[in-house]
This record gives C-alpha cells, sequence and structure tokens, in this order.
C-alpha cells in the first residue's frame, strides 16, 4: 500500500517537473530554431499595441518581418489580425495594413481582420478568413517565443503553419528576457492542457501581464 502511495507521488512529481519542461524546451526550440525556406499561402500578422493608427514597437517588428518576406516571395497574401482597446479611434489590423500599404505592399494583397485581442482569438478569425478562400497553410511574423503557441494553435484548427520571428523589436530573440520566455511557455501549457478543452485564459497583456481573469468555457 505504501509502496503504491509512494509510486504515484512519485509519478506526480514527475508530471510536475516534465510537463512544464516540456512546454519551456517547446517553446524555447520554436525560437532559437525557426523553419527556414518558407512558403505558404497567406502571412499572417498577429495583433498588438498602436496609438491612433501608428503601430507600438512590438507590432512594428511583426509588420516589418511580413513585408520582408512578402517582398521575398514567400506568399502572395498578407492578413493583418486584431480588434482595439476601448476607446481606440482604430484597430490593430487597421493600423497594420495601412503601415503595409503605405510601405510597398498593394492594398489588394493585404487583409485586414478586426477581430480578436489574444491569440486565440485572433487565430479563430484569421483561420476563418483562410477556410473562405480556400487556404490552409500561414507563415506567422511574431515574437520568437510567441511563435511555438501560436502556430500550434493554427494547426489544431488544420492549418498548416510555421513561424518566422521578428528580427528587430524589443520582442526580438536578442532583446527578449528570460521573464517573456516564461510567460510564454505557461501561456502554451495553459492552452495544450486547458485551452483544447474549451477553457481558455485570455493572453492579452496589460501592463506587461497574461490577463488571468477572463476564463472562457467552451
Amino acid at each position: 500500500m505504501f509502496k503504491l502511495i509512494r509510486r504515484a507521488i512519485s509519478f506526480l512529481l514527475a508530471l510536475i517537473i516534465i510537463v512544464p519542461g516540456y512546454a519551456l524546451f517547446a517553446t524555447w526550440k520554436a525560437a532559437n530554431y525557426p523553419a527556414t525556406n518558407l512558403s505558404a499561402a497567406a502571412i499572417v500578422i498577429p495583433g498588438a499595441a498602436q496609438l491612433n493608427g501608428e503601430p507600438g514597437e512590438v507590432l512594428l517588428a511583426r509588420l516589418q518581418e511580413a513585408k520582408r518576406l512578402y517582398e521575398d516571395g514567400a506568399a502572395p497574401l498578407v492578413i493583418t489580425v486584431g480588434a482595439g482597446a476601448p476607446g481606440d479611434r482604430t484597430t490593430e489590423a487597421a493600423a497594420g495594413r495601412y503601415w503595409l500599404t503605405q510601405n510597398g505592399l498593394p492594398k489588394s494583397a493585404v487583409v485586414a481582420i478586426a477581430t480578436g485581442r489574444d491569440t486565440r482569438r485572433q487565430t479563430q478569425a484569421y483561420v476563418r478568413e483562410l477556410q473562405s478562400r480556400d487556404l490552409s497553410s500561414v507563415i506567422i511574423a511574431t515574437d520568437p517565443y510567441h511563435c511555438r503557441r501560436s502556430a500550434t494553435m493554427a494547426e489544431d484548427l488544420d492549418i498548416k503553419a510555421t513561424c518566422s520571428p521578428v528580427q528587430s523589436g524589443p520582442n526580438n530573440l536578442a532583446n527578449s528576457r528570460s521573464r517573456y520566455l516564461i510567460r510564454e511557455a505557461g501561456a502554451y501549457l495553459s492552452y495544450i492542457t486547458l485551452g483544447r478543452r474549451g477553457i481558455h485564459i485570455s493572453d492579452h497583456l496589460n501592463n506587461g501581464a497574461i490577463t488571468l481573469g477572463s476564463i472562457l468555457v467552451r
């Protein structure tokens, strides 16, 4: 009896160590060893803060990466995603589309989807757009430590997803601190353990922290 209890405790302790360790490693690996020779039907830019139509530093880095990919011929379509905050005069998606079209991309090549202020809702929104166009593959231009989670969410909706980490801005690999890695690994772990079961914890940033108060059961 005591042996069974000890084995059960040992198993639980192993899970407590192994599962978070896996999430941390998977998030780190996706950031440090991204896919190369990228090609897809569309490039997606997850939303981030904007101010009166001017992309913030994080969003700007994602837009610049998407622009580079488009000009390299990685995909013929670019999708910007993201709603606005209460009181905003525009949306993250609209700000992103405006910046891209003002910096060389044709308007016909850029679609703005003003939906979602967290990764899961934004993913659901752009996947619907892809499906309406009979497309099934994307390159996600985002922060390195955001790659694993954002690609996993797309893949769970039957989209072939790869990630191209930003090369500039405050969240590129050189500038990202361990705190961001730990936060993203935690968000990834939350998604694969709870999100896939219909419990959604929003990752919308509020002063740099995940908003844990928004939990939706679906």
